[in-house]
């Protein structure tokens, strides 16, 4: 079968090697792209100087994907090490920071606008593209998902320190995210006409400055044919970006062919979400889950594996149903990037530890079965 594209956006922190320290180097990194990542731009800046964003192209295969992730983080280490720092794969920084903002016209009206909500947002998210043949199939798509894209939340979950201390949550990168007017779950839309007009509606509110300010979990590429699930915090792991990125497509597939069958949207309620998602960002894969189907709490592990068993179907199809098991399953052994920096920060005691292992983990090869 012909299956969709995907392609990942990860979100990175530029660090100091020796202390662990946030740098607002992006700019000087950015001029080393020509060199490391072989003259294609596929980094760019963020909101805050102290970030980096690298791109992968689109893909079919999984094997493709590992490999382009592979790529582009060693690209964007060497780089950033030409400019004296090192990236890192966290959703926040783990030691206090005082974030510097990009020079950006549009960055500077956000910061004018949202005051403190965007002078602290040093953030760090995964976003995947899957293609899609048109906006209505996409809308089809997004109504259809909605009540899945929590445990993505939880598998990713890579953000527990905030400003020096243990947040108590797995992804408090959700936490500061959802302070944006436009950030969350949504309603279903019903229609592609839907979805625009209350995109435009948003927009001309004057709360946002543009489309691009749309934050919702899921979403409508506006430069791409695609759908666009931002829901994640970005992967210490290369291996689990790929699986995030593996199970967003089948969902994608999954429900696009449930509306190609007339297979109704989720009930789900966009109050019933926004509480899957807290309850995600607080436990990840430590605790307990709102389980999708039946709105009730489960262990995380047993919604993980229901997630799968939803997409079965689109996985066996696409080839990648042993590979996206072999990944949970070393995943759930392994356990997620919160987990690994709390267990980094109990045994040594000091979070620059945390950011040193983050540093080993982020661009370094991994030793698993290959993705394909």
């Amino acid at each position: 079968m012909d299956v969709r594209t995907v392609g990942v956006e990860e979100e990175l922190l530029l660090v100091e090697p020796e202390t662990g320290q946030a740098r607002a180097v992006s700019g000087a990194v950015l001029r080393g792209t020509e060199t490391y990542a072989g003259g294609e731009e596929r980094m760019g800046t963020e909101l805050q100087r102290e970030q980096l964003e690298i791109d992968t192209r689109p893909c079919s295969s999984l094997d493709e994907l590992g490999r382009e992730v592979r790529r582009r983080r060693l690209a964007a280490a060497k780089a950033a090490r030409a400019a004296g720092a090192e990236i890192i794969a966290l959703a926040t920084s783990p030691l206090p920071v005082s974030p510097s903002m990009t020079p950006d016209s549009r960055y500077r009206w956000m910061a004018r606008e949202y005051q403190l909500t965007a002078e602290e947002n040093l953030t760090c998210g995964c976003h995947v593209h899957v293609g899609i043949s048109s906006d209505e199939e996409g809308v089809a798509i997004l109504d259809r998902i909605r009540h899945w894209l929590p445990p993505l939340l939880a598998l990713s979950a890579n953000s527990p320190f905030w400003q020096g201390r243990d947040t108590g949550y797995a992804s408090y990168r959700e936490q500061v995210w959802s302070r944006w007017p436009s950030a969350g779950p949504t309603a279903v839309f019903g229609s592609a006409q839907a979805y625009h007009e209350m995109v435009h509606t948003m927009v001309s509110s004057g709360a946002l400055l543009d489309e691009g300010m749309i934050y919702f979990h899921a979403r409508l590429s506006r430069h791409y044919p695609t759908v666009e699930i931002r829901i994640a915090d970005v992967c210490l792991e290369g291996d689990d970006a790929v699986l995030l990125a593996a199970l967003v497509r089948a969902l994608v597939e999954t429900a696009a062919r449930q509306w190609r069958a007339g297979g109704p949207p989720s009930p789900a309620r966009a109050e019933l979400l926004r509480l899957a998602t807290w309850r995600a960002s607080r436990s990840g894969l430590a605790g307990v889950l709102v389980h999708p189907e039946t709105q009730l709490v489960a262990p995380a592990e047993a919604v993980l594996r229901a997630l799968v068993g939803h997409v079965t179907a689109a996985l066996d199809d696409a080839g990648e149903l042993t590979t996206v098991q072999h990944l949970l399953n070393d995943l759930l052994a392994r356990r997620n990037g919160a987990e690994q920096q709390r267990a980094v920060h109990r045994r040594r005691a000091e979070l620059s530890d945390v950011v040193a292992h983050a540093i080993d983990r982020t661009a370094g090869p991994r030793v698993s079965a290959p993705f394909g």
